[in-house]
């Protein structure tokens, strides 16, 4: 494992510890309001362009262009990486929902826990847990796995795409933004590890090495 990808999922795990910190309040912050309510209260013609990037967070969705991504490059390494990091998505989302339950009883869905919440989408909860986020540990998990078989002028995109997810999430109503940074911090602690453990320590044959130490 190179020491590039040590330091994305040092990052990630940086970004998981202050967002816990954060959110262990017995109400939400009230700068996490202000923040939520500035994004949640954008102009509601932005959904159109805020939903097809999202579902890059679908399980299936972000998992079969994860796979896709790996055919194209015709790398079976990415693709056993994109079906980890799919299922350390999953476990890891439930233990953190599970054990922190006690200490984040506040972290409930923004239409319980912020007023004036817009929801927007048929399939936005009101109610129930939502730290982390799942869409987004699974778009910069993938994202991270994804990454390096892309040609050095892409690279930046499968990052843009997990910032376009996280501001979506938020603006939906899903999340709060404490969620969306946990869930970033998650993805790159997972994907990090992923992409180490599977040999992408560097670029395909044809592109510049930009991961090796």
């Amino acid at each position: 494992m190179s020491l590039a990808w040590l330091v994305v999922s040092g990052v990630g795990l940086a970004i998981v510890v202050a967002s816990i910190g954060a959110a262990r309040r017995p109400d939400i912050p009230r700068w996490e309001a202000r923040v939520f309510h500035a994004i949640n209260g954008l102009p509601g013609w932005l959904y159109c362009l805020v939903w097809p990037p999202m579902q890059l967070g679908n399980l299936v969705v972000g998992t079969l262009v994860g796979l896709a991504s790996a055919w194209v490059a015709r790398e079976p390494a990415v693709a056993v990486g994109v079906i980890l990091a799919m299922i350390l998505k999953l476990v890891t989302e439930r233990i953190v929902r599970r054990e922190m339950k006690a200490y984040l009883a506040v972290r409930e869905r923004p239409g319980s826990s912020q007023q004036g919440s817009v929801l927007r989408g048929g399939d936005v909860p009101a109610q129930g847990a939502s730290f982390p986020s799942g869409h987004v540990i699974l778009v910069a998990a993938i994202g991270c796995v994804v990454a390096p078989t892309l040609p050095l002028e892409w690279v930046w995109a499968p990052f843009l795409l997990t910032v376009l997810v996280m501001l979506g999430r938020v603006y939906v109503g899903a999340h709060n933004p404490l969620d969306v940074t946990a869930g970033l911090g998650a993805g790159l602690l997972l994907g990090g590890v992923v992409a180490g453990l599977v040999g992408r320590d560097e670029l395909p044959v044809g592109h510049a090495v930009w991961l090796s130490p």
